[in-house]
């Protein structure tokens, strides 16, 4: 059964920073595309940033360009991001995903798998 897991969600003030991760049982995860997306409440679901296969390659909305950073290592079967200067509107569920052969771009409907979630709460 393929599960894709998040942690490192929490509770954190204006300006700081958090790493999620998504750790994958995905049998070759060196052949998958990860991204992470959100969705706040009362929103829609929305992409923040995708890794290719290799992790050559990288994609970001431009509401966390040069905040977040998207990592995947294959030997561990993890993908992360990394967030800094959180602001108040990056407040939602946090979610990981994986795409077959794919390139990481922010079309949720190409993947796959998708974890359950970790929550992030930015608080002034």
């Amino acid at each position: 059964q393929v599960q894709l897991a998040e942690s490192g969600g929490g509770l954190v003030h204006i300006g700081d920073s958090l790493r999620l991760s998504c750790a994958a049982s995905l049998h070759s995860f060196s052949d998958y595309a990860m991204a992470w997306f959100r969705q706040a409440p009362g929103k829609a679901r929305e992409f923040v940033a995708g890794i290719s296969r290799s992790g050559g390659l990288t994609h970001y909305a431009d509401s966390v360009k040069g905040r977040f950073t998207i990592s995947k290592d294959n030997a561990k079967k993890m993908a992360y991001v990394q967030m800094n200067g959180l602001q108040l509107e990056d407040t939602a569920i946090y979610y990981c995903a994986a795409d077959y052969y794919g390139v990481g771009h922010g079309r949720a409907e190409e993947y796959d798998y998708w974890g359950q979630g970790t929550q992030v709460t930015v608080s002034s």
